[in-house]
């Protein structure tokens, strides 16, 4: 759920257990909905702007355990009642959901991030609430646990910066750290015009910039990965199989995706099985480095 429009990976599968999958669907539509008011259509940024602030007061309305004062489409109105309902059963916090508006706030005035700390703050807010929200669903809220859970959520979040370099450029906006780009003496206009040129190579400088960031991918992935394995029962398994299909899509980027304009690598059916297989067979994959270590 942590993934611009979620392609990659499962949400409410089969594995969650029935009890959890209508709560689950409402957090999704209350995050895909956000998302989608912030990206989709061809609405002016003061339109989305408006748009989110009100979703942003009905939750706040929602947190002081009142009715919506906010007006809300008859649509939105119904996902509200909704999502009060799951806020209420299971005790929900509030803060997560306004750190997700936050960051989609964000989206409309920020195109780029200076540095790897302003890139991981804004996955705080547009990726990390919703793993603790999961938590909170399943009562695994120990320290430990929130603090795996964000790894895995931000790791999840850079692998999707990863593959979606091209269409972040179309939207105007870059979630490869400047610093980054500017060590590697890359520019992303001349990226894309050299990629459009040779379709099937890009420049080893590119590729020294793809590796750092599909290494900090990995590295959190990896980091989070023990909260996958030590919680209990289908949803760990559930998380097993999300942390392998990150580093899946790592896989693929490495072997076949040094072209971000040509080939955007995702997750096939033949990719399932092999999922299912490390998730259920293979033991943990091996942490190389620390959760706060710093690039």
């Amino acid at each position: 759920m942590a993934v611009d429009h979620y392609e990659n990976f499962p949400v409410a599968s089969i594995l969650l257990p029935a009890r959890l999958r209508p709560a689950v669907r409402n957090l999704y539509a209350f995050a895909r909905g956000a998302d989608d008011l912030a990206d989709e259509g061809d609405a002016e940024p003061t339109a989305r702007r408006t748009a989110l602030e009100s979703w942003r007061s009905a939750i706040q309305d929602l947190g002081a355990h009142r009715a919506i004062r906010t007006p809300l489409s008859a649509p939105d109105r119904a996902l509200f009642e909704r999502l009060g309902q799951t806020i209420a059963e299971h005790q929900l916090p509030i803060q997560p959901f306004l750190d997700l508006l936050s960051a989609f706030l964000q989206d409309l005035s920020v195109t780029c991030y200076e540095n790897e700390r302003a890139l991981l703050d804004y996955c705080r807010r547009s990726a990390n609430p919703v793993g603790r929200l999961m938590l909170h669903l399943f009562g695994a809220t120990a320290a430990q646990d929130l603090e795996q859970s964000d790894a895995i959520c931000s790791g999840l979040q850079r692998v999707n910066f990863c593959q979606d370099v091209a269409l972040d450029q179309a939207k105007g906006r870059c979630y490869i750290p400047l610093d980054c780009l500017a060590r590697h003496e890359v520019t992303l206009p001349a990226l894309a015009d050299l990629c459009r040129s040779r379709p099937r190579q890009a420049p080893a400088a590119w590729r020294a910039v793809a590796q750092e960031q599909i290494e900090q991918a990995r590295r959190l992935l990896l980091a989070g990965s023990p909260l996958a394995w030590r919680l209990p029962g289908r949803f760990g398994w559930e998380l097993r199989l999300v942390v392998h299909g990150g580093l899946r899509i790592l896989e693929k980027l490495e072997r076949g995706g040094d072209n971000p304009y040509a080939d955007r690598p995702i997750l096939t059916r033949r990719d399932g099985f092999l999922l299912c297989w490390r998730a259920f067979c293979r033991p943990r994959p091996a942490t190389a480095l620390p959760l706060h270590h710093e690039p």
